[in-house]
């Protein structure tokens, strides 16, 4: 089988280096002789260095587009040896884990390393006997102060049957590619193997754009036909709500997708690409796919071009720290969600269920307490696949910037369709036309007043933002929703609780697997995480079903003592319990109440497809 990229032939040659530059472009080696020990044997030549250059510093990447914490990819980095034009060793020091420096390098220079890699998802590398999953900044080495220089990688030595998936720009050799520059080069994540292939053409503007799927799997092929079909609804679903797909470059999109047992599940955005990756397979499970595939291409708008400028340019050496992810991240978590409900993917029921869980999740969230919006997008290094050993209290003083934006969304987006006959498509549309066509990158302040001028009500986008998004304050949702004919309420009214715990029944005692809540019955009782639960009132909790029985016979405000093991000492204190604040949606129609015309149209506008199909 011929490589799928001969389709862009033309759009290659026209994309090519010109001669006169090509003794500046970077080239890139990569063999996968050794794949079957996870291993790539990676080279990358540098010619026509200036004559002054004293040190040629050459640097692995600490962060990836779309994480905000530091990766430290050097540590997968051995066997560096240079070479000069004559084939002559060249001298390297190392002043940092992550550069290696090669003094008064000469016009040309060749650096070789081993990279190991053995982790598929949207930050790492997978290189084995199945496929070369390369997410490109955990797999190059460059160099600082070249990153306008263009880019060709020449990928050799792997199976004859596998085939090349990349935004990359293909050229008239199946198994080399290039790109413009460096901030291209390693956004732009690529897959080799022997992977399935889908397109499907969409028109834009009167132009036509290729949306392809390069699927990885241990499926059937029908599996792979299922989600395509699926994904093509989703697609115009997404351009509906900017009118219009993104320029994307050379006219196409790929999905990068790997649904095996051995990969990692993850999602990650890129230019004009995406990467998914799930372990569950696609048997009998392809529309379980989509939620992660409908968030990635709605970032193609919002974060890839609708971009704030805390992350433009994206710092491949430091964390990137931004105050906006809970537009980029949580409205696009909404959005993903919602654009599955309009395209038929889901229930109507289905997707009530995750706005339930929107509601209570913000509305119980103790994160708030401590952090913003924008304070808590900041948080981003130290939670977004960031590691480390030291136990922290995230449970009480985070609250994802994906949940909280996506809740703030849905606040948005009912406010603007109950006070002014608008929606947060208007709103999303006008940031494309402000920031996204142009990719003119944005600040908050460029939020609000975008806000502004699409309501026409500054006060109104000013209110918004001080108390939603620089403050913490909960939203009215049981009015917001109740323009849409349902109800929020609680769950189990009756029910007594000691709030959301995790408890473990082993060796006749209860022990609290994470941290109380702020302001929980337990935290005021003083018990903590790994504390162990022997005795409330009367009852012993020696297994789940001694638990069991004391729920459901407490009220919510009784008091009883309680004795635990806190390190190795007994204690007691007393708890009182409440009422379980868990918060249900259900609908007029679903409690007998008569659903009226004005919150039917309501509840169609804002769940039914936009397309007009």
């Amino acid at each position: 089988m011929k490589p799928f990229f001969i389709l862009l032939l033309i759009a290659s040659i026209v994309a090519c280096t010109p001669l006169s530059q090509a003794q500046e472009t970077v080239l890139y080696e990569v063999s996968f002789a050794n794949a079957v020990h996870h291993e790539a044997r990676i080279s990358v030549t540098y010619n026509d260095l200036p004559a002054d250059l004293e040190v040629l510093e050459m640097r692995m990447s600490r962060s990836s587009p779309g994480r905000y914490a530091l990766h430290e990819f050097a540590k997968n980095v051995y066997q560096v040896s240079a070479l000069d034009r004559d084939g002559n060793p060249l001298e390297i020091s190392r002043p940092s884990p992550y550069q290696w420096n090669i003094a008064n390098p000469g016009s040309y220079v060749k650096l070789s390393y081993t990279l190991f890699a053995d982790r598929a998802d949207g930050t790492y590398s997978q290189i084995d006997l199945s496929h070369a999953h390369l997410n490109m900044p955990a797999t190059f080495m460059w160099a600082r102060n070249f990153d306008h220089r263009p880019l060709r990688v020449r990928f050799t030595e792997f199976n004859t049957d596998w085939k090349i998936a990349t935004q990359l720009v293909p050229t008239p050799r199946s198994n080399e590619f290039t790109a413009p520059d460096l901030q291209y080069f390693l956004d732009s994540p690529t897959e080799i193997s022997d992977f399935s292939l889908r397109e499907f053409s969409v028109q834009s503007k009167g132009e036509d754009y290729l949306i392809r799927l390069a699927v990885h799997h241990d499926a059937s092929e029908e599996d792979v036909d299922e989600l395509a079909q699926m994904a093509e609804k989703v697609v115009y679903e997404h351009m509906a709500v900017y009118g219009e797909l993104p320029n994307f470059d050379h006219g196409t999109y790929t999905f990068i997708a790997d649904y095996l047992p051995h990969v990692n599940g993850d999602g990650m955005e890129h230019r004009n690409s995406t990467i998914l990756t799930n372990s569950n397979g696609l048997t009998d499970n392809a529309s379980a796919m989509l939620g992660t595939l409908s968030h990635e291409f709605f970032h193609s708008w919002n974060v890839e071009r609708i971009r704030p400028l805390s992350l433009q340019p994206f710092n491949y050496e430091e964390a990137n720290l931004s105050g906006e992810l809970w537009l980029a991240e949580g409205f696009t978590q909404y959005y993903g969600n919602l654009l599955l409900r309009r395209s038929g993917m889901r229930t109507e029921q289905e997707y009530l269920e995750i706005v339930q869980s929107l509601v209570n999740s913000i509305t119980h969230s103790t994160g708030r307490e401590f952090f913003s919006p924008v304070e808590m997008s900041m948080q981003a290094p130290f939670v977004d696949a960031a590691t480390a050993l030291d136990p922290t209290n995230f449970r009480n003083t985070f609250f994802t910037y994906y949940t909280y934006g996506a809740a703030l969304a849905l606040s948005l987006d009912l406010t603007l369709r109950s006070d002014f006959d608008l929606s947060l498509d208007d709103y999303m549309r006008a940031l494309w036309q402000d920031f996204g066509r142009t990719e003119i990158p944005y600040t908050l302040d460029d939020l609000q007043n975008t806000l502004a001028t699409t309501t026409g009500d500054p006060a109104f986008a000013s209110d918004f933002f001080q108390r939603f998004v620089h403050s913490s304050e909960l939203p009215d949702y049981a009015s917001l929703l109740a323009s849409a004919g349902l109800l929020l309420q609680l769950d189990s009214p009756e029910q007594a609780s000691l709030g959301t715990i995790d408890l473990d029944f082993a060796d006749e005692r209860a022990t609290l697997e994470s941290p109380t809540l702020v302001g929980s019955p337990l935290y005021i009782a003083g018990l903590e995480r790994g504390d162990h639960i022997l005795k409330i009132g009367r009852y012993n909790m020696r297994s789940e079903r001694g638990w069991e029985r004391l729920l459901q016979r407490v009220s919510s405000g009784d008091t009883l003592p309680i004795e635990y093991e806190q390190r190795g000492v007994t204690r007691t204190s007393e708890v009182t319990f409440i009422t379980d604040p868990a918060l249900i949606i259900v609908s007029d129609e679903s409690v007998q109440r008569p659903l009226s015309p004005q919150a039917k149209a309501f509840r169609e506008k804002w769940l039914g497809s936009q397309t007009g199909q």
